[in-house]
C-alpha cells in the first residue's frame, strides 16, 4: 500500500484534479483523477486516499472507472456529500463519439459529450461500479442552458434541505459559464440558472461556490485566460461573491484573482474539515515524471492543505494547523536544509533575498518575487518567475520545503506563491529566522 506524508502524490502513472473531498465517518477521503496506465493523461479513473488529519495519506484501490456506455470514455471530476450516512459522489460522465484508432485514451477534439453521473456508497470503501451508477443530467440538448461537450465538474452542496449544483461550462465556446441546478433529494435535478462571463475564460472548469460568513465565495479554473503566459494558459481563480439559493443567482463582488501565483495549482476543490473550517486541495501541475523507489514512475501531486478565510474583504489561504502542528521541532538556522520537507521562516526586508537549494525568493517593487529557473531542470517553455500582488511593506514569509514543491505563504497566507520543482540542491543563503523539521 503506497503511503504518503504532507503531499497527496500519484502512487504511480498520472494524477491530476482533486475530486470528492470529504471528511467522513472521522476521515479525510480524497479521490483524483487517475490514469493507471501511464505517466500520460488519459481515459479517467478515481484513485482513492483516507487520512486521518490531512498529513498522512494511505492509497487504497481504484475506487471509480468506466463501465457504462455514458462513462465508457472517462470518469471525469465531481464531488462528494454524505447524505443519510451514505456517501454521494458525484462526476461528469464523458462518452466519444469518434474514436481515435490508434489511441483510444486520446479525446478527439469536441468529438464527446458530457453527461453527469452518481454513485452512492453505503461506506466510503466499496463502489459497486457495476450496479451502483445513474445517470442524473442527460447531455445537454440545449445550447441555452449548457453546453453538450463542456460541461463537467459537478460540485454539490446542501443548505436548509435543498440541494445545489454548480457546473463548469461555456457559451459556444467564446465564455465560460457556471450552471446551476437544484434537487430535493440530491438525485433528482432541475435547472436553477447560470452566470456567464469573460472572467470565466472560454471555458469554466472545477466551480465551486461556498458560503463565508455573511458571503460567498466563487473558485473556479477558467480556461483560456493567461494565453500570453508560457506553460499553461488555464488558471484557478477566486472572488467574493453572492448567491441567491431561491433563484441560483451567482453575482460576483470582486474581480477574479489568482488563487496561488505561481500558476502550477489548479482544480482546487474546498470542504469542511473535522472543526467546520473550509478547506482547500488543488492538483500541482507537473511537466515532468519523477522516477521514484517507493512507487512506479509518477506524476501530478495535491499542494498543502489550505484554510480559506476572508479577512476584510481579502480572500486568504492559510496553511491548515496540522501542517503546522506536523512541524514542531525547531532545529538551528544554519546554511543548509535541515533535511526535507522542512518549514523556514523569515521577514524580508527590502534589500534582501534568499536562495534555498537554487530556489529565489527576493523582494522588488513592493512584492515578492520568486524564481526556479535553476531547478527546473532545464524546462524552458514554463513560467519560470513569479510574483505577488503589492504588499505595502510587509513581507513575512513561511516557506514549505519538499524535494519537488515549494510553497511559499506570504503574511499568513494573503498570497501564496507555489512552485514545482527538480534537483533541489541542500544549501541556503540568505537570512532565515527559524527552521523546523517533523516533530
Amino acid at each position: 500500500m503506497v503511503k504518503d506524508v504532507l503531499h497527496l502524490k500519484a502512487p504511480g502513472n498520472w494524477m491530476n484534479d482533486p475530486n470528492g473531498f470529504i471528511y467522513f465517518r472521522g476521515k479525510y477521503h480524497l479521490f483524483y483523477q487517475y490514469f493507471p496506465y501511464g505517466t500520460r493523461w488519459g481515459t479517467m479513473h478515481w484513485g482513492h486516499a483516507v487520512s486521518k488529519d490531512l498529513v498522512h495519506w494511505e492509497h487504497g484501490d481504484i475506487a471509480l472507472f468506466p463501465t457504462k456506455s455514458y462513462d465508457r470514455n472517462g470518469v471525469f471530476s465531481g464531488s462528494a456529500l454524505e447524505k443519510d450516512g451514505k456517501l454521494y459522489l458525484y462526476y461528469s460522465a464523458v462518452r466519444y463519439l469518434k474514436e481515435d484508432a490508434e489511441n483510444i485514451h486520446h479525446a478527439p477534439h469536441d468529438r464527446y459529450e458530457t453527461s453527469q453521473a452518481l454513485i452512492i456508497s453505503e461506506d466510503g470503501a466499496e463502489f459497486d461500479n457495476w450496479n451502483g451508477k445513474r445517470q442524473i443530467i442527460p447531455v445537454s440538448c440545449d445550447e441555452e442552458i449548457s453546453d453538450a461537450v463542456h460541461t463537467r465538474d459537478p460540485k454539490v452542496w446542501e443548505s436548509r434541505g435543498i440541494y445545489y449544483m454548480v457546473l463548469g461550462s461555456t457559451c459556444q465556446g467564446k465564455m465560460g459559464r457556471a450552471v446551476f441546478y437544484r434537487s430535493k433529494d440530491g438525485i433528482a435535478w432541475e435547472y436553477l440558472n447560470q452566470l456567464c462571463g469573460g472572467q470565466f475564460g472560454r471555458i469554466l472548469e472545477c466551480p465551486d461556490v461556498f458560503r463565508m460568513g455573511e458571503e460567498y465565495i466563487f473558485i473556479g479554473s477558467p480556461m483560456y485566460v493567461g494565453e500570453d503566459e508560457p506553460g499553461y494558459d488555464h488558471y484557478a481563480v477566486c472572488a467574493r461573491a453572492d448567491f441567491d439559493e431561491d433563484t441560483g443567482r451567482l453575482t460576483l463582488l470582486s474581480e477574479c484573482r489568482y488563487m496561488d501565483y505561481g500558476l502550477d495549482l489548479y482544480a482546487a476543490q474546498t470542504n469542511l474539515d473535522e472543526a467546520g473550517r473550509r478547506v482547500m486541495l488543488a492538483w500541482m501541475r507537473m511537466p515532468v515524471a519523477v522516477e521514484a523507489e517507493d512507487r512506479r514512475r509518477w506524476v501530478g501531486m495535491m499542494c498543502l492543505p489550505r484554510v480559506i478565510e476572508l479577512v476584510k474583504g481579502h480572500i486568504f489561504f492559510r496553511l491548515h494547523s496540522n501542517v503546522e502542528d506536523y512541524f514542531s521541532e525547531e532545529t538551528e538556522a544554519g546554511g543548509g536544509l535541515p533535511g526535507m520537507p522542512c518549514r523556514l521562516k523569515t521577514v524580508l526586508a527590502g534589500d534582501e533575498s534568499l536562495d534555498i537549494g537554487g530556489y529565489r525568493i527576493w523582494i522588488e517593487d513592493d512584492a515578492v518575487w520568486t524564481d526556479r529557473s535553476r531547478v527546473f531542470a532545464g524546462i524552458k517553455d514554463h513560467k519560470l518567475v513569479s510574483v505577488t500582488p503589492k504588499l505595502e511593506g510587509k513581507y513575512g514569509l513561511d516557506i514549505y520545503v519538499s524535494e519537488n514543491l515549494i510553497e511559499v505563504f506570504v503574511n499568513g497566507g494573503q498570497y501564496v506563491i507555489s512552485n514545482v520543482v527538480y534537483g533541489l540542491g541542500n544549501e541556503i543563503q540568505g537570512h532565515v529566522e527559524s527552521m523546523y523539521i517533523p516533530g
